[in-house]
């Protein structure tokens, strides 16, 4: 009689402990692959966040130059710059930022691009850099694709989308059941004993910065090489017109781009007729970089000459804060400008992804968005750092200490349709998904050792 007048509260209690240690489990796994990549993605994220400090640092001595005589002409710095990296093209001419700057040119040939700084005045060279070789491109490489191109661009958006379920089932596990006050919860008791500290600093920690933690997953998925990529399709589908991007979506993409603006000429067949056009428009390019300092457009401002994917004189701001952004069409012979965008011209897709851009960057809304995105990348770090701190200590010798699966295993309802979901909305999770559970199931389970070390029942 006593046992039956029992069961019915035992059952409910049961099935919370099967669910709780379900998503721990998937949590523990999540937690497991993404940790290295969390803390390599946050460390060289923090970094690039101060890229402007940082550029303006280093160049510090090629923004105070004594120019003491008349400037030479926009065409002669431009053919300087050519003649000192032969066999090139110009790619842009970047306005100075003031009265004593160097003049920076990039020139370019297929995929390779090189900044070219010299005098203003007596044109000497100051500095040849290709663009791929300047720190802050060195960060933001190390940081997209670990400088492995594609691949690296797909093995991170991987490792980001795993991070999103890391988060969803991290708050889930933090969710209170049986709280009796804010403590553990909201703050971590600084004062109890190790592994009470280490699991406080881990889960309010991680509530604090989650949702932060989310917008730059996500954020920064339009970049990746295979989300960033099938989402151009996507938009692409029912359009007479190529669809233009603020953005590129991985390496080859970048790649692409260098190839068609280093490409002054339509065709082969164009050869003779477009360099004796590029010529003449060379001749017109110090018309232009009047008329275009005069617009006060963000800096830094690039002028660019006609090539594959622009076949007029352009003009541009590269501002990191993407809402500041315009571009220019000029008209070489008169210098006239037929056509100007601004952020206010997108479609609100593109403004939405160009504001979550600048913000991942910490550009948006000025130092306090720096700070932010700091403080967010600490906040992965510390998260990081507890968890293997935590299962550290409590591993055992001959196990990898993952939770046990329940016999009965089962997920929430909700927590499976989320997850359905986003296996669905991120591909690569969701084929990794699929892979993890054919193995599992084809393979580990029938391993008694591998089984042990895992923790499958």
């Amino acid at each position: 009689m006593t046992n039956k007048l029992h069961t019915p509260a035992k059952i409910p209690l049961i099935k919370r402990k099967l669910s709780y240690t379900s998503v721990w489990r998937w949590h523990f796994y999540a937690g497991l692959f993404c940790i290295p990549f969390a803390i390599w993605l946050a460390s060289t994220g923090a970094i690039y966040l101060f890229k402007p400090q940082v550029e303006n640092w280093q160049e510090r001595s090629f923004d105070s130059l004594e120019i003491t005589g008349e400037r030479a002409t926009a065409q002669a710095q431009v053919t300087a710059a050519l003649a000192a990296v032969p066999g090139t093209v110009l790619n842009a001419y970047i306005l100075p930022d003031n009265a004593e700057s160097a003049v920076r040119i990039l020139v370019g040939k297929g995929k390779e691009l090189t900044r070219v700084y010299l005098n203003p005045q007596t044109l000497e060279i100051l500095k040849v850099q290709p663009e791929d070789e300047r720190l802050m491109q060195l960060v933001h490489k190390l940081h997209g694709n670990l400088l492995l191109g594609d691949r690296g661009s797909m093995l991170v958006e991987l490792a980001a989308s795993w991070m999103i379920v890391l988060i969803i089932t991290g708050l889930y596990l933090w969710w209170p059941r049986n709280a009796s006050g804010l403590a553990g919860i909201v703050y971590p008791r600084l004062k109890s004993d190790s592994r009470t500290f280490w699991r406080d600093i881990h889960s309010v920690t991680g509530l604090w910065v989650s949702f932060f933690i989310l917008f730059l997953l996500i954020s920064g998925l339009p970049w990746a090489k295979s989300w960033g990529g099938m989402l151009k399709q996507v938009r692409q589908m029912n359009q007479t017109t190529v669809v233009k991007q603020d953005w590129t979506t991985g390496p080859s993409s970048e790649q692409a781009l260098r190839m068609a603006t280093n490409s002054p000429v339509a065709d082969e067949h164009e050869f003779h007729r477009g360099m004796a056009h590029m010529q003449s428009g060379y001749e017109q390019i110090d018309k232009l970089v009047d008329i275009v300092a005069l617009q006060n457009l963000e800096s830094p401002v690039l002028i660019s000459p006609p090539n594959k994917s622009n076949g007029a004189w352009s003009a541009r701001s590269d501002s990191q804060n993407r809402m500041l952004r315009v571009n220019l069409k000029l008209d070489a012979s008169t210098g006239e400008i037929t056509e100007r965008k601004d952020f206010s011209s997108k479609a609100l897709l593109d403004k939405f992804i160009g504001i979550g851009i600048s913000v991942h960057e910490g550009q948006l809304f000025g130092w306090f968005n720096q700070l932010l995105g700091l403080m967010t990348a600490l906040g992965i770090l510390l998260i990081a750092v507890s968890s293997v701190v935590m299962w550290w200590s409590r591993k055992p010798a001959n196990s990898l200490g993952a939770p046990k699966t329940p016999k009965n295993q089962k997920l929430p309802l909700l927590l499976g349709l989320v997850i359905v979901a986003l296996g669905t909305l991120l591909p690569l999770l969701g084929l990794s998904l699929i892979f993890i559970l054919v193995i599992e199931f084809a393979l580990l389970c029938r391993i008694a050792k591998v089984k042990t070390f895992l923790g499958i029942s």
